[in-house]
């Protein structure tokens, strides 16, 4: 697979696809990002550090006002590398630390809200690794990544941060979990299916009438 993909009429490399941005990163890296003399990896790592020490030393009993301190700095900091290339030897660090303070921080509000909300937190895990998984292998499979609108439907990373923490800060855990794990995985797994149905129609052989004949 070549190292950029055509995807609605732009260029995009796989890396930065893997990054699973939505909306509010893509407004952010593209206004301000680009301005900023930092590498992508160093943006992230930057972002990432405040939230994982949090995690880390605070455990299950930390104030909510620094656990939304620690979201704002990642969802900002971490949005304002999406207008950096992703180049050099470490980018492909990128993905991976995204996918770590995104997984992480999401099982950590369930963790914050009690003991019940933790089935809540892996519904909606388990809707997002989807779509991750679904990304990876059509780019492996098909040559192409899955329609941007799914992307901007699923918020991306950065959005479904800001997301869970404002169910967290709202006390509508776990019940806003299951509610956005459910929509989310209805959107990501029945465009999937249909981007996948498409690619077997097209690659189906086209039957003359005498094969057709035979078959019968």
């Amino acid at each position: 697979m070549s190292a950029s993909t055509a995807v609605a009429g732009q260029r995009q490399s796989v890396l930065e696809l893997y990054r699973d941005d939505g909306p509010l990163a893509r407004a952010l890296g593209t206004t301000l990002g680009a301005r900023i003399g930092l590498p992508a990896v160093m943006l992230v790592a930057a972002a990432a550090v405040p939230l994982l020490t949090v995690m880390a030393l605070g455990g299950d009993d930390v104030p909510r006002l620094a656990v939304g301190a620690a979201v704002a700095w990642l969802v900002v900091v971490g949005a304002l590398s999406q207008g950096r290339a992703l180049s050099g030897r470490f980018a492909w660090t990128v993905p991976p630390l995204l996918r770590l303070v995104e997984y992480g921080g999401l099982a950590w509000f369930a963790v914050l809200a009690g003991a019940a909300a933790v089935p809540g937190a892996f519904a909606l895990l388990a809707a997002v690794a989807f779509r991750h998984y679904d990304i990876v292998y059509r780019l492996r499979y098909q040559g192409v990544a899955p329609p941007p609108w799914v992307g901007r439907v699923g918020a991306g990373w950065e959005g479904r941060l800001v997301i869970g923490f404002a169910l967290l800060a709202a006390g509508a855990l776990p019940e806003g979990f299951f509610i956005a794990g459910g929509l989310l995985a209805i959107v990501f797994v029945a465009e999937s299916v249909a981007g996948w149905t498409r690619l077997a129609r097209a690659q189906r052989p086209e039957l003359y009438s005498d094969e057709e004949e035979v078959e019968e």
